[in-house]
């Protein structure tokens, strides 16, 4: 089974729990646990947040690029934003680090997203913006 979907959304906060709703419905189709959901939904989460938080400035109105790919058993989530982009990805990886310390932000993010997905990778391009795609393989129920 094959299955693809795509959808767009202003960069604004409150849009970050849609697209949580919208990644859990469309992997559903896989019948997940509880768990994989929830694992799924939190880097979802993470990674929206960090397009809207450090992709764009905070006057502007533009646009987090959502995409699912279902292929298998294996679950293909990939979160984009034409934003500023990460100067150094390797650093903003570490555990802790935030290039924005004045909004209290925990630098968790790439390591939560890494930890609940089976697969991370990060590219950004100065001035041009980042993409994460992260995979997850959704085990049947017997095999539990």
């Amino acid at each position: 089974m094959k299955n693809y979907m795509e959808v767009s959304f202003l960069a604004k906060s409150e849009n970050e729990a849609f697209a949580r709703v919208v990644v859990a419905s469309f992997a559903s189709q896989l019948d997940p646990t509880i768990d994989e959901i929830a694992d799924i939904k939190t880097a979802v989460s993470e990674a929206v947040t960090n397009s809207i938080i450090h992709g764009y400035d905070e006057d502007e109105t533009k646009l987090v690029y959502l995409k699912c790919e279902i292929e298998g058993d294996i679950i293909k989530i990939v979160v984009e934003d034409n934003g500023k982009g990460i100067e150094n990805i390797e650093m903003a990886k570490q555990p802790l680090y935030t290039s924005k310390p004045e909004l209290e932000r925990s630098g968790m993010g790439f390591t939560v997203m890494e930890t609940f997905m089976d697969e991370m990778e990060v590219s950004s391009i100065l001035g041009e913006g980042t993409k994460i795609v992260m995979k997850k393989r959704i085990k049947s129920k017997r095999e539990y």
